[in-house]
């Protein structure tokens, strides 16, 4: 009966949709092949138009009907969508930055800038909701795709019930488009086996040049894709730039809509990679920002000028405070020497650059547009950032990010020794001192990552739609956020939101409308956003009105490991943002009542939009076992060259015994080639023949390179084989908030035909994560060389390549293990154990309590059920059957 009922009220649904498409007036003569009709925009895809012809046996006396395009409404704009990458509210001009940015500036003169826009604190989860209008875990995006877990707020997915701004506009009638950056595909679904419906072409976006994950070398692009082909246009072209051919393709797109139908509007989303990490401007730029000596008084100074410039342009009160100096987490400049200041100040200029290059390049997007006369109906969002300003470059900057996140750096020393001259060079993968980041989050604290205070998440915004907007120039203070990007657009183009799309029934979109502010009389008016939640890796905050409650930031964002209370317990702050712009003062101890409002406020919204359960965890999600075309192998075999499987769905050798074979045959004269690969010039390993002897090379993050190598082959069939037996106890440690598993030694040996040619030790592996950009291939390289020394892209292998094997064997705990993980656990991870717990302070050997005499029935109860859990996660970790779980956790509780 039930399901009797359910099939009549979605008949009943259906019919009425179809019967209010069927009212909608056609535009034109109906059924002549120029009708265009605008649908209502409650279903999507609209239901099939009427056939209104005539039907006979003979054509003759037959009457055709073709169905009217739909069209978007009349009047509806074009829309650009610009978010750049990882930029503070202190960066651009626009908003009182020493930066120039004069197409930002464009923008803002010819419309609206916007002082109290926000973001989530971090990339994917803030564009997720910028293409959705939902909260970012309401979507999937709890964290980066990158840190994806099995929870419906964290694991990466935008369910079908969540449709993007793209499926909306181009069901509607719109072009539409996406260049650059998409962290949006989990990362378990980039490869060429798709699925494709969670790619940008997937989600109503008609064309996408871009590429796939939080950022790329701007040089060399390894994950760049058109729609879902792999691409290398960079190859022999000495000085391509990645941020100079996505402005070209979008200047292609726009014109060639509008040679084609130049009636019909466009939805462009522009995502340069500038500004994340690498910092990849071109020469030009950096000499232009260089001569111009912007930072040679340092970050102290910087600060003071940006605060200065921001109530000089009336970004921020005339009575708003300049935030403190973190003395106890950062140098002051005048502190430094004159090596630090030497390194720290050449870092600066790159990343102000690649500010200025990007910005440019943008504008050169908006003057394609003016040029074809269609800027006065064009709706145009530039957000500069989609967090704040990135500190994940640590206290020295990093000539290598991937080297950051394995835990490695080098010295301000060796930088300059040996890095210096190339910074910002296809030979570094640059990221600028964490002093830098914090004075262009001026006049906030706090950077990239933290979600509970401004510099996290305050963006510069300026809007323009000179059709529409008169008050140019006009600034605007009303608190939005991210979410409230999608809801304008569709009122602005007059497209409602769909109740269903491909039959399923949508959530409501979170975000309010930001278009009340386009008018001069509301440019006082009160925010219609009132409440706003914010999350990530536990930090949070809750905003109501005018009143913000913030937990204290408990681990730097520069900190990726660290030991950290439960988020339960963490301790918070209060701010009343009517008088405090700049969350300067801490009034929780004057407002009790007002702060346990918010709090309670916060677990609401919690539940609310899936953003539990918490979890403080950084780098120990980066190993945390996700779904991929890998997951559960430990065997593979690949009998012909293939190029471009990602990371994400590529078989893992960290932490990890293995062993390669291939089956190759060598003809007269020689080879020499890649026979398999996995990352770049900037981590991962390569197997391959140069000069027709056997190499296999481990790049440790561009800081060391380990090598083996055989004699001249013979002419004919050869097995050559690397076995390398690992020393650790593997990622399975991470549960106890342990990391020694991780990053440990082994043993390498190079075979041939099966006798040993070469062996060598190896004193550390790469712990958590090779080079993302870069992928997985067989018979040639792809990207940049693990070594450049040895060869160049794309190194294809001249002999002919028959079978390429890999097996693996991943360490196993004991329960004995176990046991002695259990005794030091919570003492120094970031792992899921060690936000877990009842929140007692743990005792001086790391654990809660170093035994069980005098404790109560309900404290030994709990014991016995956190390491229950901790032993059911090993398990889990370690891919071990159902019998084989049962067993295991049977021992590890004995």
């Amino acid at each position: 009966m039930k399901n009797f009922q359910l099939s009549v009220a979605t008949l009943t649904l259906s019919l009425a949709l179809c019967a209010s498409s069927l009212a909608q007036e056609i535009n034109g003569v109906p059924g002549s092949p120029s009708a265009t009709i605008t649908i209502p925009g409650d279903q999507l895809p609209p239901p099939p138009q009427k056939f209104d012809g005539k039907i006979e046996r003979d054509a003759k006396q037959s009457k055709p009907y073709w169905p009217a395009r739909i069209v978007p409404p009349k009047g509806a704009p074009n829309v650009l969508l610009i978010i750049t990458d990882d930029a503070g509210y202190g960066v651009a001009s626009t908003f009182g930055g020493v930066i120039p940015t004069p197409a930002l500036d464009r923008i803002a003169q010819n419309g609206l800038r916007y002082t109290n826009f926000h973001s989530t604190a971090l990339c994917s989860p803030t564009r997720a909701a910028l293409i959705t209008g939902r909260n970012h875990h309401s979507v999937g995006y709890g964290v980066v795709a990158e840190q994806a877990t099995g929870y419906p707020g964290y694991d990466s997915v935008i369910t079908k019930d969540k449709a993007t701004i793209g499926r909306i506009l181009s069901d509607n009638g719109y072009h539409t488009a996406w260049f650059g950056k998409n962290h949006n595909t989990p990362e378990y679904q980039a490869s060429q086996a798709g699925p494709f419906d969670q790619w940008p072409t997937g989600m109503g976006f008609e064309y996408f040049y871009g590429f796939m994950g939080g950022d790329t070398n701007q040089w060399e692009p390894g994950n760049l894709v058109r729609n879902t082909t792999p691409i290398y246009p960079y190859v022999g072209k000495p000085g391509w730039n990645l941020v100079t051919a996505m402005a070209d393709e979008a200047i292609d797109y726009v014109n060639r809509m509008n040679a084609l139908s130049p009636d019909t509007p466009f939805f462009v989303k522009f995502a340069p990679g500038a500004t994340h990490a690498p910092h990849h401007p071109t020469p030009e730029w950096v000499k232009k920002i260089g001569d111009l000596h912007l930072f040679d008084d340092g970050w102290n100074k910087l600060r003071e000028t940006i605060f200065a410039n921001q109530k000089r342009l009336g970004v921020i009160p005339q009575d708003a405070k300049l935030t403190p100096w973190p003395n106890d987490l950062i140098k002051e400049w005048d502190q430094l020497n004159a090596d630090e200041k030497k390194l720290f100040l050449k870092q600066a200029d790159i990343f102000a650059a690649y500010v200025a290059y990007a910005d440019n390049e943008i504008g050169r997007v908006i003057q394609a547009i003016d040029d074809l006369g269609k800027l006065d109906n064009t709706l145009i969002f530039y957000i500069e950032g989609d967090n704040g300003t990135s500190a994940e470059g640590q206290p020295n900057g990093t000539p290598n990010e991937v080297a950051m996140f394995n835990g490695a750096n080098p010295s301000v020393e060796q930088q300059l020794k040996y890095f210096y001259d190339v910074w910002g060079t296809d030979k570094t993968y640059n990221h600028m001192s964490i002093g830098w980041a914090w004075a262009f989050d001026t006049p906030f604290s706090w950077t990239k990552q933290i979600a509970s205070h401004f510099g996290g998440t305050r963006q510069g915004m300026a809007i323009s739609w000179p059709k529409v907007i008169t008050d140019k120039g006009g600034i605007r203070n009303q608190f939005h956020h991210v979410i409230d990007v999608v809801p304008t657009i569709l009122e602005a183009a007059n497209i409602k939101q769909p109740t269903v799309v491909d039959g399923i029934k949508q959530s409501p979109i979170e975000g309010v409308s930001m278009m009340y502010t386009f008018d001069s009389k509301n440019k006082n008016a009160a925010s219609t956003h009132k409440t706003q939640y914010f999350e990530m890796f536990a930090d949070r905050a809750m905003y109501s009105e005018g009143w913000i409650a913030s937990t204290k930031v408990m681990r730097a964002p520069w900190v990726t490991v660290a030991k950290v209370p439960n988020p339960q317990d963490y301790p918070w702050e209060l701010y009343d943002l009517r008088n405090d712009w700049t969350q300067f003062e801490d009034v929780a101890a004057r407002n009790p009542a007002k702060l346990k409002e918010l709090q309670e406020l916060f677990w609401k919204e919690a539940e609310k939009y899936q953003v539990l359960p918490l979890d403080s965890s950084v780098v120990g999600r980066l190993v945390t076992q996700r779904p991929s075309l890998s997951a559960g192998r430990t065997s593979f075999e690949w009998i012909r060259p293939i190029t471009g499987i990602p990371n994400g769905d590529a078989p893992s050798l960290l932490n990890a015994s293995y062993n390669f074979k291939a089956d190759v045959e060598i003809p007269q004269g020689g080879a020499e080639g890649m026979l398999i690969t996995q990352g770049g010039r900037f981590a991962g390993y390569g197997f391959y023949v140069l000069k027709n002897k056997p190499v296999f090379t481990w790049n440790l993050v561009d800081l060391k390179r380990v090598r083996w190598e055989g004699p001249e082959l013979a002419p004919g069939k050869h097995v050559l084989e690397f076995d390398f037996k690992y020393d650790g106890m593997g990622p399975a440690t991470i549960a106890f908030g342990n990391f020694s598993g991780v990053g440990q030694g082994g043993t390498g040996v190079l075979k041939v035909d099966g006798t040993a040619v070469a062996t060598e030790k190896m004193e550390r592996t790469i712990p958590f994560i090779l080079q993302w950009d870069e992928s997985l291939d067989i018979g040639s390289d792809t990207g940049t060389p693990v070594d450049d020394d040895d060869y160049s892209t794309p190194f294809v292998f001249t002999g002919k390549l028959n079978k390429v094997s890999l097996t693996i064997e991943r360490p196993k705990l004991s329960p004995d293990d176990v046991k002695r993980l259990m005794e030091t656990a919570r003492a120094a991870g970031d792992g899921p154990s060690a936000d877990a717990g009842n929140g007692q302070p743990a005792a001086a050997g790391g654990t809660p309590v170093s035994s069980d005499i005098g404790l109560s029935l309900a404290r030994k109860a709990e014991i016995f059920l956190e390491t229950g859990e901790a032993c059911r996660k090993v398990a889990r970790a370690q891919g071990l059957g159902l019998a084989e779980r049962v067993q295991f956790v049977k021992k590890c509780l004995q």
